[in-house]
């Protein structure tokens, strides 16, 4: 049930992590640059950021190789040039629905051998389960609002798909996908058009009353005063929803990540002379953002709800 809405919506995300790049780059491992001028001692904005290479684990200093990716000719649709070749957070978006689908297709066969023995699963499967059934029964029907079981699907992979995404970013050598403003921009979006669609389906040739404003218990006189005033209002007022999805989630595993790489780096410009205590914020940090990754799927769940809720009970 989580994959379908996912299937769905993939592609859209790795077209919008897809960056644009020089022509002529080629494609291999080798060690990094090392130098001592500023730009080669800068180890926040690399890591922020996407690329076209990745970092894998190597054994001797500086611990680290660089993969160029494959760059691939751009696809031509009319006078539109659009590059498919990927990128890191592209990769880490192929990682993290490989990982989450593999990970729900074991957890329902554990589900229904458990099922089968007169049970209930155990260990790993049990507590997906029950993360399931708390974001399904708590937090998506209860605002979603009656009848709210068709959006289930939707809302459950687009929690389980952020939060797999921003813990790939806690792990060495990973990249935080959710830090890339076109990842959420497009998760916002597929929000926005649920949403949208939700209000038609409900609430048919009533939805025109969510966009133009245009209230009968007002003097006819003042009608269509309102109705120029407040139509703009309304309208900004729905694009404003998608928006706040997209900067509060990249803000968040934006500017988490920035803390602790600065907080890393007092410890290479101190030394050995207080560096246990900039090490020690670091982790502290790092606990919190283990906190923030669920804390900030929770929220865009809990507000995809709460506005698709809103809209398909707009008519009362």
């Amino acid at each position: 049930m989580l994959l379908r809405a996912f299937l769905a919506s993939f592609a859209l995300l790795t077209l919008a992590a897809a960056p644009v790049r020089a022509e002529g780059s080629g494609v291999g491992c080798h060690l990094p640059e090392m130098g001592h001028s500023a730009e080669k001692v800068d180890i926040i904005t690399p890591h922020i950021t996407n690329s076209d290479h990745l970092e894998i684990p190597y054994y001797k200093f500086p611990f680290f190789m660089e993969c160029t990716l494959p760059k691939w000719k751009p696809v031509h649709l009319g006078g539109l040039e659009i590059d498919l070749s990927p990128s890191k957070h592209v990769v880490f978006l192929v990682f993290g629905s490989a990982i989450l689908f593999l990970m729900m297709l074991m957890v329902a066969r554990s589900h229904r051998r458990a099922m089968a023995k007169g049970g209930v699963p155990a260990g790993g499967a049990n507590a997906i389960e029950a993360m399931i059934l708390y974001i399904r029964n708590e937090v998506i029907l209860p605002n979603v609002g009656h009848h709210g079981e068709g959006f289930v699907p939707y809302l459950l992979t687009a929690f389980f798909f952020i939060l797999t995404l921003n813990l790939l970013g806690l792990v060495p050598y990973g990249a935080t996908a959710t830090g890339n403003i076109s990842v959420t921009a497009t998760l916002a979006i597929l929000t926005f058009l649920t949403v949208e669609v939700a209000g038609i389906r409900a609430n048919g040739f009533g939805y025109l009353n969510t966009i133009f404003y245009w209230n009968n218990e007002l003097p006819a006189a003042m009608r269509p005063v309102m109705f120029l005033i407040m139509s703009p209002v309304e309208m900004i007022g729905k694009l404003t929803k998608p928006f706040a999805l997209a900067i509060r989630l990249f803000a968040n595993m934006t500017a988490g990540h920035i803390v602790v790489l600065a907080l890393m780096g007092l410890i290479f410009e101190f030394g050995n002379l207080i560096s246990g205590a900039p090490l020690l914020m670091a982790t502290m940090i790092m606990v919190l953002e283990l906190f923030v990754a669920f804390l900030q799927a929770f929220i865009f769940t809990l507000l995809s709800s709460v506005f698709i809720g809103q809209i398909r009970e707009a008519h009362h």
